[in-house]
């Protein structure tokens, strides 16, 4: 870091670096383009999955989809829920504790968390971003009109819900915990929290970041009027 000049003479210039006025600055506004592709599908894809020690098993994910190619974006839902009850009756072992993730509320950005209060417990939060280029993926529904999908069995809740503008599953099992995904203007987040034993509990989330490359022709029209631009900006 370049030491403070206070009350004497100004810092001599740095051999091979000038620097640039605000005024002209404020001319090479707006003057640049930034890599010749742009985002064409922004998606996040979202699974939970837990099997209680009775052979319960819940589900809930969702598909939710930003078509961005026509400026302004095109929103596509799909949620889905399941709870399916065991054939046979399991002995259940232990008995219920208590977990507090109240915390949670107070933390913003990235959120993963993972709080056990029994034994023989198994739980897991995966997150995973993908960058890539080529076609917007096939199979999604635009302008889809439904919001919620929610199930209720034998003690146990799922939902998958556009909902206080984020999306978000919900997975609970009376006495034995609660396991959930959401993402939102603030934060994204996984939290699986667990009370009782026995249970096998993981979340899976992925970004997906689809990039579309601009036309050639497109790339060149834009190279021509930054150039002009700055040749204007010049005094030529």
């Amino acid at each position: 870091m370049a030491p403070a000049w206070a009350n004497g003479p100004t810092a001599p210039a740095t051999p091979g670096l000038t620097e640039i006025p605000d005024a002209e600055l404020g001319a090479m506004r707006g003057r640049y383009i930034v890599g010749d592709n742009r985002v064409a599908w922004f998606g996040v894809t979202m699974v939970s999955n837990w099997v209680t020690s009775s052979g319960q098993t819940l589900q809930g994910a969702m598909r939710l989809g930003f078509d961005l190619r026509g400026g302004k974006p095109d929103v596509s839902f799909q949620p889905s829920v399941t709870i399916t009850e065991p054939t046979a009756a399991v002995a259940t072992a232990g008995g219920p504790r208590e977990v507090d993730g109240s915390g949670l509320a107070n933390v913003g950005g990235l959120v993963q968390s993972v709080q056990v209060a029994g034994d023989g417990n198994l739980a897991r939060n995966g997150l995973q971003l993908k960058v890539r280029e080529g076609a917007v993926p096939d199979g999604i529904a635009t302008g889809a009109t439904t919001t919620v999908a929610e199930t209720a069995s034998g003690g146990a809740s799922a939902r998958a819900a556009l909902d206080g503008g984020g999306a978000r599953i919900l997975l609970q099992v009376a006495g034995q915990g609660v396991a959930e995904q959401w993402i939102d203007a603030r934060s994204i987040g996984q939290s699986i929290r667990l009370a009782g034993d026995g249970q096998a509990v993981g979340n899976q989330l992925q970004l997906d970041l689809l990039r579309q490359s601009v036309p050639a022709s497109q790339s060149v029209h834009q190279n021509l009027v930054q150039a002009i631009g700055m040749t204007r900006a010049g005094g030529i």
